[in-house]
């Protein structure tokens, strides 16, 4: 183990996630914050979202409003080097073991005062793999209080289903509202804590975030990651040069199958923003 103790990996086994006060150390955070402060200036110029911005529909030059910068690893080489030589790539090597592929990424921006909430949902039908091992892990670029749009995770539910995220033939991307009703929305948990925390969830845990209400913005940057044995079903990442690159150890062989199935979202890319509102 690089980063994390046994007790740690038995809690992320029985829970589907784990929260790391303070990881990241504070060099790293200030070379993220100083990062995507650019591309946060960049946004100004733009007046409706793009394959790189996702913006809320209130952005504007004077009051910049981000949802989602699209996978910034292929934007700026500072993002590519934390997700693959930063302590980030040692945690998920002690969770995936030393055979590692690098997924893909995002930074969300939870804006002060009214950030999109983000509706229960699992990851996987967005990016299906053959086994259930890929994890995202999220770094909070600013420190996180409650009331912020905090993510919560629903302990255990990554060992139950797998839930329907299609209403008829429209994928939205979360549970409808019955399967909300059969998930134990009370047990959720909300990490808080000083820049540069983490967490790290399993692909199937089901969780989500309130609106921001708070007058602070909540950037949070997530990197997934997959064990080499994991193959995708789609070609969502394949545009990305850096998609489902191998970072550590060697390639896999052969493909691990899950004897559960895994439901296959669309393969055109939108943003969970995008999909779960139903923008055209």
């Amino acid at each position: 183990m690089k980063v994390l103790s046994e007790d740690q990996c038995a809690a992320y086994e029985r829970d589907g996630f784990i929260s790391m006060p303070g990881l990241v150390d504070d060099a790293w955070v200030g070379r993220l914050r100083d990062t995507t402060a650019e591309f946060v200036e960049r946004s100004r110029e733009l007046t409706e979202s793009n394959v790189v911005f996702d913006l809320e529909p209130s952005h504007c030059s004077e009051r910049p409003r981000l949802r989602r910068l699209v996978s910034p690893v292929d934007l700026h080489e500072t993002f590519w080097e934390f997700a693959t030589a930063s302590v980030l790539t040692d945690l998920a090597e002690d969770l995936l073991g030393t055979d590692l592929k690098f997924h893909h990424g995002k930074l969300n921006f939870k804006a002060p005062r009214g950030g999109e909430e983000v509706k229960w949902h699992q990851d996987i039908q967005f990016w299906p793999h053959t086994n259930y091992g890929p994890l995202t892990i999220g770094v909070f670029l600013s420190d996180v209080e409650a009331g912020m749009g905090n993510v919560g995770f629903i302990p255990g539910s990554h060992r139950a289903d797998l839930f329907d995220q299609y209403d008829g033939d429209a994928w939205v991307g979360c549970l409808s509202d019955e399967d909300v009703a059969r998930v134990d929305v009370e047990s959720a948990v909300y990490p808080t804590g000083p820049a540069g925390s983490v967490t790290v969830h399993n692909c199937r845990t089901v969780h989500g975030s309130e609106p921001n209400l708070s007058e602070h913005e909540r950037p949070l940057l997530l990197q997934t990651y997959a064990p080499a044995d994991a193959f995708a079903y789609t070609d969502l990442v394949k545009r990305s040069p850096h998609g489902d690159m191998l970072i550590r150890g060697k390639p896999a062989r052969w493909a691990r199958h899950d004897s559960r199935p895994c439901q296959v979202g669309p393969s055109k890319v939108r943003t969970i923003f995008e999909v779960q509102q139903r923008e055209p």
